[in-house]
């Protein structure tokens, strides 16, 4: 009987192998153990489900010797098969195999004719549907700068207005960086700040960040320190008649000010209402255009292009 899922990825984030097993070993009430953990000697019969395609070479190589010496003292669930020489022994050492579809089925068949065709039920985690409510919130920016007790006050201050509310959270990373378990931990605060208001929307084009930013009432974006001039996030938003809500300091843009163009939840008691709200967006346009639109950066570059 398998006493674990082992698996190789296990950020359910950014793998959906990883999401799989999560699920899989929920439903089966066992624990998700990853393979280059130590932990994994821990238990008598894992079961493997695996894509031997995303191990790097010298993991692959573990995998390998670790099957060697535990053959017959493991089972296999293959999500896909190249041909890999590590990938036959592994077909040869499990105790049982299990493949995820037809075709894997009938070209494994004759190195395993006990192998057993299975499948991969759907994966969505937060099966959620969008409700309307009097206030939305927008937020976008990157995955490892939210700033947790910001958006704690922000909910009191949604809290406070009696009115109902949506908090819509996008992403966006740097390159080099991934959606790694501070990531992860950063998103599940949010979510117990606010619980079953918030909805996750992962990694969004420019259009469909346009998109919420023309139906959202607030874009809500916080920083370490306070809001910069080269905060393209911020900027987007207010040249789209956003209201924002952020914090400043004495390095922001110079021509925002607190509940004309911009909203500063440091100095906050209360958000305005709908018509102060479109008001304070539509200012907040006109200052993103004529002090920090492209026109004007152009301007100030133009004089030293050679062309």
């Amino acid at each position: 009987m398998i006493d674990c899922v082992a698996g190789y990825h296990l950020n359910p984030w950014t793998c959906g192998i990883a999401k799989f097993n999560m699920i899989l070993a929920r439903h089966l009430g066992l624990p998700v153990v990853g393979i280059r953990d130590g932990a994994l000697t821990e238990y008598r019969r894992p079961l493997l489900s695996i894509k031997l395609s995303e191990f790097s070479e010298s993991d692959a190589a573990n995998l390998d010797a670790w099957g060697r010496r535990h053959a017959g003292r493991f089972e296999l669930f293959l999500h896909a098969f190249d041909g890999a020489a590590i990938e036959l022994r592994l077909l040869g050492a499990a105790a049982r195999v299990s493949v995820a579809n037809a075709e894997l089925a009938r070209m494994l068949r004759p190195a395993r004719p006990d192998l057993q065709e299975m499948f991969c039920p759907g994966t969505i985690l937060s099966p959620q549907r969008y409700q309307r409510t009097d206030l939305s919130v927008f937020t976008f920016g990157m995955a490892h700068k939210i700033r947790v007790p910001l958006y704690r006050r922000l909910r009191d201050l949604l809290e406070a207005t009696g009115k109902s509310y949506s908090v819509y959270v996008s992403t966006a990373l740097h390159e080099n960086t991934s959606f790694d378990g501070s990531f992860v931990v950063r998103f599940e605060e949010l979510q117990s700040i606010f619980d079953r208001h918030v909805y996750f929307m992962g990694y969004l084009s420019d259009t469909a960040v346009y998109n919420h930013l023309m139906d959202c009432t607030f874009v809500a974006a916080f920083f370490e320190k306070g809001l910069r001039a080269n905060n393209t996030t911020v900027n987007a938003a207010m040249e789209s008649g956003c209201a924002v809500v952020t914090n400043l300091d004495d390095f922001s843009p110079a021509g925002l000010v607190h509940m004309t163009n911009v909203i500063d939840i440091s100095r906050c008691d209360r958000l305005p209402d709908l018509d102060e709200t479109r008001r304070i967006g539509l200012t907040a346009r006109e200052v993103a255009h004529s002090r920090y639109g492209w026109d004007q950066l152009v301007a100030q570059l133009r004089p030293v292009v050679q062309l």
